[in-house]
């Protein structure tokens, strides 16, 4: 349990979303940065020196040492399961960043570990954190666009990852999928609850990599919302929009510079919001920092997930197609159906950057 209200965090892994983090950590007073784990030792110094912060050449010696919190987990999927598992056997909160693990397996040993130790484990999202998302889910909660009919998400761009870890798949555990699909499973779950069936068709590889860079998803909510959602590194469909949500008496757009509703009987369009900034994110993000933790809530994945709604007593189903057109229930990457099944069972640009 944390009682304080100003928490202390160390943070592990010290590449570039860790530097967000640390801009993020200048931005508040409700939690402190105060060491900085990586096995590349200047880099750790480099973020620690730039904040005050100590610095510690792995994440064992960094918990031993310092009279921690909470920690932030900035490394490679791959990772995730040795380093949250340790951590939270040590009665260390955590917060991971985004993709949980590389594989089912692993993520229930994160969250097992976090339940026997009574610690937090949750996995990083931001849009649910974004202003505009925040003002389109209580223009949909209050019921002024009827019922949702639709749900729209889009996250392409052109983005060169033959060099990135990302299209690793012993890294990575999959490609576009796993890595822009955890937000919008998150977004959908967000604005509208448990997702009940899942189907993934993958595009053309044009960059010619080892793990999909082009899918499109199909879901259907518990409550019978269907949603259509396009992740691509190889194109960008140019939509001002990012999120759509059609109701049967209106019509609310999330945008990346204004966000905007109307209703069926309306001729104008209400604007509602000035769109999605990144750095302003993770501005707006830090003063949230602290609630995973503070607030306590259970973020662990249930043992199992079967909605009261559902017609049947299945569980969420998942299929695949891949771009030669095989039909299976494994991803078209190498490990992330599961993941991806984890992170949608949670209770809850740059255009040349790959995670928006």
């Amino acid at each position: 349990m944390i009682a304080s209200a100003s928490l202390r965090f160390g943070m592990v892994g010290a590449g570039g979303i860790a530097q967000a983090y640390a801009q993020a950590f200048r931005d508040t007073e409700i939690a402190t940065l105060v060491a900085v784990a990586d096995v590349r030792t200047e880099s750790a110094e480099a973020i620690a020196q730039s904040i005050g912060a100590t610095a510690y050449e792995s994440h064992e010696a960094m918990a031993e040492a310092e009279q921690l919190d909470a920690i932030v987990v900035c490394t490679p999927p791959v990772t995730h399961r040795n380093i949250c598992a340790d951590l939270a056997n040590r009665g260390l909160h955590v917060l991971c960043e985004k993709p949980l693990a590389i594989d089912s397996s692993s993520a229930r040993e994160m969250f097992d570990a976090a339940a026997q130790n009574d610690v937090k484990l949750t996995m990083a999202t931001k849009f649910r954190y974004a202003s505009d998302v925040i003002r389109a889910k209580s223009i949909v909660s209050s019921g002024i666009l009827g019922d949702v009919i639709l749900f729209e998400n889009c996250f392409t761009g052109h983005v060169d990852m033959s060099q990135r870890w990302n299209s690793n798949p012993e890294i990575s555990g999959g490609g576009v999928l796993i890595d822009n699909g955890t937000h919008s499973v998150d977004i959908i779950r967000y604005f509208l609850g448990p997702v009940a069936e899942v189907q993934v068709v993958e595009g053309r590889r044009i960059q010619q990599l080892d793990v999909e860079d082009t899918v499109r998803m199909f879901v259907r909510t518990s409550e019978g919302v269907m949603g259509s959602i396009d992740l691509s590194w190889s194109m960008n469909k140019e939509q001002p929009y990012y999120l759509s949500i059609y109701g049967s008496q209106g019509t609310a757009l999330v945008g990346w510079k204004e966000s905007k509703y109307r209703r069926s009987n309306d001729t104008d369009w209400v604007k509602f919001g000035e769109g999605y900034n990144k750095s302003r994110r993770f501005a707006a993000r830090s003063k949230t920092l602290h609630e995973p933790f503070a607030a306590k809530t259970n973020c662990s994945l249930p043992r199992k997930t079967r909605s009261r709604r559902l017609r049947s007593s299945r569980q969420p189903t998942t299929h695949f197609t891949t771009a030669s057109g095989n039909r299976s229930s494994r991803p078209p990457g190498v490990r992330h159906r599961s993941t991806l099944k984890a992170c949608s069972q949670q209770p809850d640009r740059s255009r040349n950057d790959p995670d928006f």
